[in-house]
Parts: C-alpha cells; sequence; structure tokens
C-alpha cells in the first residue's frame, strides 16, 4: 500500500478523447451500438460502458453522459478513437444522429479528494453520478468515479473554452495509477477484440445491462454470464519490475501456456508497478504469476476494490 496522498486535479487529460452524438435518434441509436442502456440515460448519470464485435469482444470502452437533452458525450481512449468512431458511424445509417470527435472541443479532467468538494461536487456520490456545474464561467458535468484505495475520484467534462476546476496540483502519472487501483479497465489499442465484458469485470462495475435489447455481440455476452461459471476474471496485481499493456501472464504450473493477459499498467509511486489483468480464474489457485515470460516479473495479487456480481 503506497502512503502516496491522492488529491488534488490533474492538467487535462491529453490522452482521453470524446466522441459526441447529437439528434433526435443519438440516444436510441447508442443502445442499440452498447452494452448499457443508454435509451434511459438521464441527466444526472452516466454510463461505464464497451462497444463490442460479433462475437462479444470489446473494441472500445466508454464513459457516457447526457449534457443535453439530445447529445450524449462518450469518453474513451484517444488511441481507439478514430477506429471506434469509423466503425460506429457504420452503423448510424438512417438514424437522426451525427456522430463526431469531440475531443478538441472538450477539456477532461481528473479530480481526487478534497478537490471534488472545492469544486462543488459531492465526494460521496456513487460512481456513474453526474452532477451539472454552471457557475463562475464554469460549463461542466463532473462524474463520479469508482475511488482509488478509498480516496472519491471523478472526471471533470468541460466544453475546452469553460474555465478549469480548481486545486492543488494532481501529476497525471498518479492520475493513471489511480485510475488501475480503482479496478475498472479503461481499453486501449494494444487489448482491443480481447476481452469479453465480463473477462474485465464489467458486469459488477456497472458496465453491461442485461435487460435491454440486442446489441453487437449481445448474445455471446449473455450465454458467457449466464450458462456456467465464469473462467476468466480481472485482477489487480502488483508487482517490481515494468509491465507493459498486452504482456501475457503466465502461473507457475506452465511455463509454456499463458494464463492471462496483463490490460492495464501504471508505475506506482512508491516504486513498482499496479496492473490490472484478465486472467483465469483457475490459475489464482495455481500462483507462481509472472508477466511477460514464465519468469518475468513476479505478480502479487491484491484484492479487488468491489465485489463481483457472483459472490454479492
Amino acid at each position: 500500500m503506497t502512503s502516496v496522498v491522492l488529491n488534488g486535479v490533474t492538467p487535462a487529460l491529453s490522452y482521453l478523447g470524446v466522441i459526441r452524438a447529437e439528434g433526435p435518434d443519438a440516444a436510441s441509436f447508442l443502445h442499440g451500438q452498447l452494452t448499457q442502456d443508454f435509451a434511459l440515460l438521464g441527466a444526472s448519470e452516466a454510463r461505464l460502458a464497451a462497444l463490442c464485435t460479433a462475437k462479444g469482444r470489446m473494441i472500445a470502452s466508454f464513459i457516457g453522459i447526457k449534457p443535453q437533452p439530445e447529445t450524449i458525450l462518450l469518453v474513451c481512449s484517444k488511441d481507439i478513437l478514430a477506429a471506434t468512431l469509423k466503425r460506429l458511424s457504420m452503423f448510424v445509417m438512417r438514424a437522426k444522429a451525427k456522430l463526431t470527435d469531440a475531443s478538441d472541443q472538450f477539456a477532461v479532467y481528473g479530480l481526487a479528494g478534497t478537490a471534488i468538494a472545492g469544486n462543488g461536487g459531492d465526494p460521496a456520490a456513487p460512481p456513474g453520478q453526474r452532477a451539472a456545474l454552471n457557475d463562475g464561467g464554469r460549463d461542466a458535468s463532473l462524474v463520479s468515479l469508482y475511488p482509488s484505495d478509498g480516496v472519491p475520484r471523478a472526471l471533470w467534462i468541460a466544453p475546452a473554452d469553460s474555465a478549469a476546476p480548481t486545486g492543488t496540483p494532481l501529476d497525471t502519472g498518479l492520475w493513471q495509477w489511480s485510475e488501475v487501483r480503482s479496478g475498472i479497465v479503461t481499453l486501449t489499442t494494444p487489448v482491443v477484440e480481447a476481452f469479453v465484458p465480463q473477462m474485465l469485470n464489467y458486469e459488477s462495475v456497472g458496465g453491461v445491462n442485461f435487460k435491454k435489447g440486442c446489441y453487437p455481440g449481445q448474445e455471446i455476452v449473455a450465454r458467457s454470464q449466464f450458462r456456467g461459471t465464469l473462467k476468466r476474471r480481472a485482477y489487480l496485481v502488483q508487482a517490481d519490475g515494468a509491465l507493459t499493456v498486452g504482456d501475457e501472464v503466465f502461473a507457475g504450473s506452465d511455463a509454456e501456456q499463458p494464463v492471462g493477459t496483463v490490460a492495464q499498467v501504471a508505475p506506482a509511486p512508491d516504486g513498482g508497478w499496479s496492473a490490472l489483468i484478465s486472467m483465469q480464474v483457475a490459475a489464482l489457485e495455481t500462483g507462481g504469476l509472472h508477466a511477460g515470460t514464465a519468469s518475468g516479473p513476479a505478480l502479487t495479487v491484491e484484492p479487488l476494490p468491489y465485489p463481483l456480481l457472483e459472490d454479492i
């Protein structure tokens, strides 16, 4: 456990981008494409969601909000934005919806600890809540995220010309580490099509709605949930050596056959690396986990910061 205090406001997070969907059918269109319910998305809510292939493999993940009645913003990793936008746009067809890359028109900041209340937010707000802040030259959405080691966190999403949030400066690297510690994977290029949502615990953190209508991959995702025990899960780990997204994970019982994949990493402020890995559940009991190769950096599994759906 690090002794570093997570508190303050990051610079604008340049590695995140924004897709804007606008028009009378924006919500219904996204509802038919993503794993979460966007038809009933309220102004005070945010959605964690995934875009999947027909085989149920994730090709993007988002945090979605509805700042205006006919506008939805999807925040995602900028490195996958262009390909994601192109894919979504292919299916718009007759829907009255226009999708654009609005990354240059919005700024996204990370807020942690006392900075949330200091900017008019509620640090006790549950994950997935959106607050609209419209005062003092600020026109922002404050989206509550999963905490990191008990510290509340939020995203500040606002037009690029709006006043920025105020507070103690928070290093971007420390924020990225807190993202890992929160247990929520943001999909990036090296692991596109590597996972179905449950392999990243998305059904346990509000990223999948099993009651909504069809979307690409819906049958595969539903079958993974309701027909047998889930065989792969996401785990929080620590390592002494450097890790890379996409690294294979090996267990002590088999030096040849990988049992998982590194999904997200960040250097830990007190040394070493923190990571989220997606791995065979059986490998957890085997132990002797290493990344990259069977003799690569050793991985120590730590408790997830949330309960898994099957354990609730």
